[in-house]
């Protein structure tokens, strides 16, 4: 099976799974995610966000998998290209158990994608069972600023486990004026594409933001994008980050790069 990944979580999870030699072709941000493909000067393509007919055309691949996020343009440029594909659209943490467990399967390393999920599923219940007695803060995580974008449901998940509570609606837009009446006990920030440079004071300052309790208190928190806002394993990574920030007394301040504070 060769094939070609649009998204870092793909190339994530053949990673993990010993199966990196399944990788024909992938994008930068796939090289950027996993080290172990830096070197194998494999042909980049673009995402699934962005990807052209043309980009795929000349790989020899038995399949494409792509993940979220999509246009309609990119999903017609990979069905015209005419090698199969597996379009991964994930939600909830069991969506992407069942993501993981799909790819495993295509690589014949079904048990060892069953261990993986397990091994995801204990780490996120030891985290529960560390926090389940705990006080609850709210939390406002933002994906976007721009307009502003409320993180996903998997995110919403997260924070839970974590220990907190995840203030409004998974992936739906707000407006600043919500998010101060709401007053959140924490702000998150975790921009798509922004890895952990949000500019955390000028957009509080910007949002007129000065007198929530998240900033008085300093517990305005940038988490790297790649840990809440890619699909795969390092949500684990992701998860830990979120302990520290809403939890530090239990599990530690948080650790740069990965969460930093205003």
């Amino acid at each position: 099976m060769k094939i070609i990944s649009l998204q870092p979580s793909v190339s994530i999870v053949l990673d993990r799974l010993g199966c990196l030699n399944a990788i024909a072709a992938c994008t930068k941000f796939c090289v950027q995610a996993v080290p172990a493909l830096r070197g194998r000067n494999l042909p980049l393509v673009r995402d699934s966000w962005s990807t052209k007919t043309e980009d795929l055309l000349p790989i020899r691949a038995d399949l494409v998998i792509a993940s979220v996020p999509y246009r309609e343009e990119s999903l017609a440029a990979i069905l015209k290209s005419g090698i199969p594909v597996l379009a991964l659209a994930p939600h909830t943490l069991a969506d992407i158990y069942t993501d993981i467990r799909h790819i495993a399967r295509l690589v014949d390393a079904g048990a060892k994608g069953e261990s993986l999920i397990v091994e995801m599923q204990s780490a996120a219940e030891a985290v529960r069972e560390r926090t389940k007695h705990l006080p609850r803060p709210l939390v406002y995580c933002e994906e976007w600023g721009k307009p502003l974008i409320h993180s996903q449901a998997w995110v919403a998940e997260l924070v839970e486990i974590a220990g907190g509570e995840f203030l409004g609606v998974p992936g739906k837009t707000t407006l600043p004026q919500a998010i101060a009446e709401a007053n959140p006990d924490i702000i998150i920030a975790a921009w798509c594409g922004v890895g952990s440079r949000v500019p955390l004071r000028k957009i509080i300052a910007l949002r007129a933001w000065s007198a929530l309790s998240a900033v008085r208190q300093g517990r305005v928190y940038c988490i790297a994008d790649e840990l809440l806002n890619t699909p795969a394993p390092t949500l684990i990574d992701g998860l830990r980050a979120l302990a520290c920030a809403i939890h530090p007394m239990v599990f530690g301040e948080p650790v740069e790069p990965a969460c930093s504070r205003m």
